[in-house]
């Protein structure tokens, strides 16, 4: 049982940390500015310096903390909906069915990219009902489950590559998407995101009480007055929406949902409504800190944050895999 002091010290610390992370990724890049003169610039008087890192880096930044609490919270909810604490979008196929759709939009419909997340959500929930209509053996199993996400993944990434090398498709969108790569997004795109985001984040908050009580056995639940059944698929649903958004926008991010729940679970519980508050913040953390640690380690090259969640998420999966062999291996 963690205690509320150890919950309120991890709030406050990540969000210190998010806060500070905030000021190092402003500052990355060959304008730099103090806080004094950013705070001038952006609400005194007009600055040349800061209005271009306002124009530049402030929507990848803020691109980076939306998307990286949408797919956090994301890895919270499926966790809890299939009982698997393997369970991750990127792992099971859900972001490359969602990437698969969003980048048919961008490339044959790109005036109809707001509605961009729309169309990654039904791509996600296609991806999702495969890997669970698969999985299903009267039971789900964690192992299948796994197993029969990645080929679900590898399917729909090997259509979305197939896409790509028979049109010959050069568009930045399009590239930015496949790669996750977020150097040339704009405020148009955090403003799709934020719609969408907020939205699920909201939804989020409202069955995390039912995640809590699909933790118990199916049994006692259902003893509860609870259908189990209809509350783990609207429940994987709002994951998938919050996946999908993410995915549309930033491409997939692999590992964060993963991550960042195993995280939060160590430090603030397992009550689900304090878990999804706090995936936000951890999760808005990781991904700017991932973003931010590609666009430095290789300057003036970039590395795209996905392939740093991946270089990190890797090892920890196969950590949580060889801890739980036990339950994983039946």
């Amino acid at each position: 049982m963690v205690s509320t002091l150890r919950k309120a010290v991890a709030f406050v610390v990540t969000a210190v940390a998010l806060v500070a992370l905030f000021f190092v990724a402003v500052n990355t890049g060959s304008l730099q500015v103090s806080p004094e003169q950013l705070f001038n610039g952006l609400f005194v008087a007009y600055d040349d310096t800061v209005s271009t890192i306002y124009d530049l880096r402030f929507p990848r930044i803020f691109i980076a903390m939306v998307g990286g609490a949408a797919t956090a919270v994301s890895g919270v909810l499926l966790q809890a909906a299939i009982r698997n604490p393997l369970a991750d979008s990127g792992i099971i196929g859900i972001s490359s069915g969602a990437s698969l759709a969003a980048v048919l939009v961008t490339a044959f419909f790109p005036a109809l990219l707001f509605f961009a997340p729309a169309f990654a959500f039904a791509g996600g929930m296609v991806a999702f009902l495969l890997v669970y209509g698969l999985s299903w053996r009267g039971g789900l199993s964690p192992l299948r489950v796994i197993l029969v996400g990645v080929a679900v993944s590898a399917l729909f990434t090997g259509i979305m590559s197939a896409f790509g090398s028979s049109s010959g498709s050069t568009s930045s969108s399009v590239t930015s998407l496949v790669d996750a790569n977020i150097t040339m997004k704009t405020w148009d795109d955090f403003q799709t995101l934020l719609v969408y985001g907020a939205a699920g984040l909201v939804l989020a908050l409202l069955v995390a009480k039912r995640c809590d009580l699909l933790a118990l056995e199916d049994k006692t639940a259902r003893s509860l007055g609870i259908d189990v059944n209809k509350n783990r698929m609207f429940i994987s649903a709002v994951a998938v929406l919050l996946a999908s958004i993410s995915t549309a926008i930033i491409g997939p991010i692999s590992f964060l949902g993963l991550v960042v729940p195993h995280i939060a679970r160590l430090l603030v519980g397992t009550t689900h409504r304090t878990l999804v508050l706090y995936s936000v913040i951890l999760g808005a953390f990781c991904l700017l800190l991932a973003d931010t640690i590609g666009r430095t380690i290789a300057a003036p090259y970039e590395i795209s944050a996905a392939v740093i969640m991946s270089i990190v998420g890797g090892p920890v999966f196969i950590l949580l895999l060889r801890k739980a062999r036990s339950s994983y291996g039946e």
